[in-house]
């Protein structure tokens, strides 16, 4: 049994898969997101540049089932365009919501998850890994993720799991509102979310002392890897 697995960005696209997969195997999905999700998953709304509401929607799900046994930090923005185009607001609202904001809910969760020996996968991405134009803020917030994971899997070590998920590109809404040049090609293959959830699932359902340290996930033909 997965248990209480709370979910940030729980709503829509890896975030929603990760909470379904959750439900179909079991588990008790704890929605965290800006929005309310559709299939009436246990949620609270906050937005997670806000650490104060971030935590207090932490405690308040994991207070309500009992605790928690696992965390999956799925929420994340981008901001795309050159350094000097892209207003300073929105490049360091995209630091504060995929790097800040995962550290502040693991931070929050790291109370429960210790007492339950529970597990944390955090999201990051190929572009964590390797850099690419036009993108220096998700660049910065991701590899910032890479690092606070393989930090967190150290200070962490046989008391809570930690996993570093690195997602390629998937069909969600992410690509959505922006500008036809950073939108996929026609032809780029993506992966469904759910092929991404599924490895996430695999990575809650090991046993104690069983640790998946690190996952890439990408479509065969994934541009940023490796």
């Amino acid at each position: 049994m997965l248990g209480n697995i709370l979910i940030t960005g729980g709503a829509s696209g890896l975030g929603r898969a990760v909470a379904v997969a959750v439900a179909k195997e079991g588990g008790s999905p704890l929605v965290v997101d800006v929005n309310p999700p559709e299939n009436g998953f246990d949620h609270v709304i906050a937005d997670l540049t806000d650490r104060a509401r971030a935590e207090q929607a932490v405690n308040e799900l994991a207070e309500h089932a009992g605790g928690l046994d696992g965390v999956v930090t799925a929420a994340g923005i981008d901001a795309c365009g050159r350094l000097d185009d892209v207003p300073a607001d929105a490049w360091e609202r995209v630091l504060q919501v995929n790097l800040i904001g995962t550290a502040t809910v693991v931070r929050a969760a790291l109370p429960y998850l210790t007492a339950s020996r529970g597990r944390v996968v955090t999201c990051a991405s190929t572009l964590g890994l390797r850099a690419l134009s036009d993108a220096t803020a998700y660049c910065a917030s991701k590899f910032g993720v890479v690092g606070f994971t393989r930090a967190l899997a150290a200070e962490l070590a046989g008391q809570v799991g930690v996993t570093l998920l690195v997602p390629g590109g998937m069909r969600t809404p992410f690509f959505d509102g922006r500008t036809e040049q950073y939108k996929p090609g026609p032809d780029t293959l993506l992966n469904p979310p759910e092929d991404v959830a599924a490895t996430v699932v695999f990575a809650l359902s090991q046993p104690p002392g069983c640790e998946i340290r690190e996952l890439v996930v990408c479509p065969s033909t994934e541009a940023s890897w490796p």
